[in-house]
């Protein structure tokens, strides 16, 4: 579900810009990134400052594909779908998470699941960390509301959305 006001793409690449670091450990710039963005190794597009400093402050919030990719390579790898505007991928964390084929592979075993051995799951998990001696990870309020749940989409329907959501539709 979409919230009425998610943060937008220029929102979401300030802070990136702000937490991540650059070569000097200094906070990104425009013009640090689209430095960054040209050490890249390969082929990748040019990222001009002006056109960072437009995507960050807004004025520009229609980027190819191609700038993003290189943006959040630049950035870190942070996972593309982290700028686009949907509930779902304002979680960096998640989002990072997901990269790791192991925890899709937890996901999909996960999904279908009763709500209650749900529950179950996420106290084993946490119990287990806490033993490891690890941090504990946050709650996400947006991601637990309660109430209805949402309706799950076909694969062919989240395939559609998924390229309607990359295309700005």
């Amino acid at each position: 579900m979409v919230s009425p006001n998610p943060p937008s793409l220029a929102d979401k690449l300030k802070a990136l810009m702000t937490s991540r670091r650059d070569t000097n450990g200094r906070a990104h710039t425009s013009r640090s990134l689209s430095a960054s963005v040209d050490a890249l190794p390969g082929n990748h597009v040019s990222v001009s400052h002006a056109a960072v400093a437009k995507l960050a402050n807004g004025s520009q919030d229609n980027p190819t594909v191609a700038t993003i990719m290189a943006l959040c390579e630049a950035l870190g790898r942070v996972p593309p779908a982290h700028l686009l505007p949907h509930d779902s991928y304002d979680d960096l964390d998640a989002l990072e998470a997901f990269e790791d084929p192991s925890a899709r592979r937890v996901l999909a075993l996960l999904n279908g699941l009763p709500e209650g051995e749900l529950r179950n799951v996420i106290a084993d998990l946490e119990r287990r960390r806490a033993d490891l001696g690890m941090a504990p990870v946050p709650r996400r309020e947006a991601a637990e509301r309660p109430g209805r749940r949402q309706r799950r989409r076909s694969k062919d329907e989240a395939a559609q959305y998924a390229a309607d959501a990359l295309e700005g539709l």
